[in-house]
């Protein structure tokens, strides 16, 4: 049986001792990164059992042309990088890793709240630009600083991350709206309550994304929805960037529809250079860094490990095309 891992570099350890436990469960070839054209994925997974990626994409021409192909392990939650129907007809389960980086996605999420509600990064450069020394004055804003505390938080896909968001920002005063499409287990808060998408989108100060992306919610974030926001509203992604029409969003935050946006994630990445997102109107973009402390990368690598050995076992783990 042979391994292969199209885009080991993502995860940026500096050396390759993570990777040893997969590496003994077979023939192993990592590759530390891997261009996005179709032969060149084929001609480096050709004699592959098994194959991981992050996010080198493996469309149907590609899961075709590898007759060997047993097993696609996703290097990530998210899974839209797979022709997962491809897959299924061939009958190829897709294994991903639904829950190892949950915690640090909330705290990134929240640093990001943050950061728009308390204008820290520019604060931080008018004080390192010699603004503060120069000034009469012991304290300074440019525009008012956001108190968090009785404004409402409006949360896309309520699932762990988005849980985790929530308990954080009640513990903040915060009031909190969800959107799920199961309604499961809603939480036994006071100040809680499940909204469609419209009502969460015109009643919440803050949204938050937490949902995975699929073909039906590609773009759903339009101009339509931005401009039903309050203009004093922040839209905050640590989800997929495909998630938002980004033109739709340049517009708004140029133009004062929405008051600012704070983004993990754009729809091409590393961000093309066209991106109509760069250097919007207040907005902080980080780059996809909300997966990526050390633990999860850790944990990410196990939960890889045990995917694997349950398919060797016949009793695969973890399918999302099953």
């Amino acid at each position: 049986m042979k391994i292969v891992v199209l885009d080991a570099e993502t995860f940026y350890f500096e050396d390759e001792s993570p990777w040893t436990a997969i590496a003994a469960l077979g023939g192993f070839e990592t590759f530390r990164s891997t261009e996005h054209e179709e032969s060149v994925i084929i001609d480096r997974c050709a004699d592959a059992d098994i194959v991981l990626t992050n996010k080198v994409p493996l469309n149907r021409k590609v899961i075709d042309a590898l007759p060997s192909l047993k097993m696609i392990g996703v290097l990530a939650t998210g899974f839209n990088i797979i022709d997962i129907e491809a897959a299924r007809e061939r009958r190829i389960p897709v294994c991903n890793v639904p829950d190892y980086s949950s915690s640090f996605v909330a705290q990134h999420t929240v640093a990001l709240i943050m950061a728009l509600a308390n204008r820290t990064a520019s604060l931080d450069a008018w004080v390192q630009e010699g603004g503060w020394k120069n000034h009469h004055l012991f304290t300074w804003w440019d525009k008012p600083l956001v108190e968090l505390d009785g404004l409402t938080l409006g949360i896309v896909g309520f699932g762990t991350i988005g849980r985790k968001v929530a308990t954080i920002m009640r513990g903040m005063g915060m009031k909190i709206a969800a959107h799920s499409r199961s309604r499961r287990d809603a939480p036994d808060w006071d100040n809680f309550a499940w909204a469609d998408i419209d009502q969460l989108f015109q009643d919440s100060d803050i949204v938050s994304l937490h949902c995975p992306q699929t073909p039906e919610n590609t773009g759903f974030i339009n101009r339509d929805l931005l401009h039903s926001m309050k203009s004093s509203a922040f839209l905050i992604n640590t989800a997929r960037g495909g998630l938002i029409d980004e033109q739709a969003l340049r517009d708004a935050l140029d133009t004062d529809v929405i008051a600012g946006a704070a983004l993990d994630v754009v729809s091409k990445e590393p961000m093309a250079a066209n991106c109509p997102l760069y250097r919007a109107k207040n907005c902080i973009i980080t780059p996809h860094v909300a997966w990526s402390s050390f633990p999860a990368r850790q944990r990410l690598l196990e939960v890889v490990e045990e995917n694997i050995l349950a398919f060797l076992e016949r009793k695969p783990i973890n399918v999302v095309n099953g």
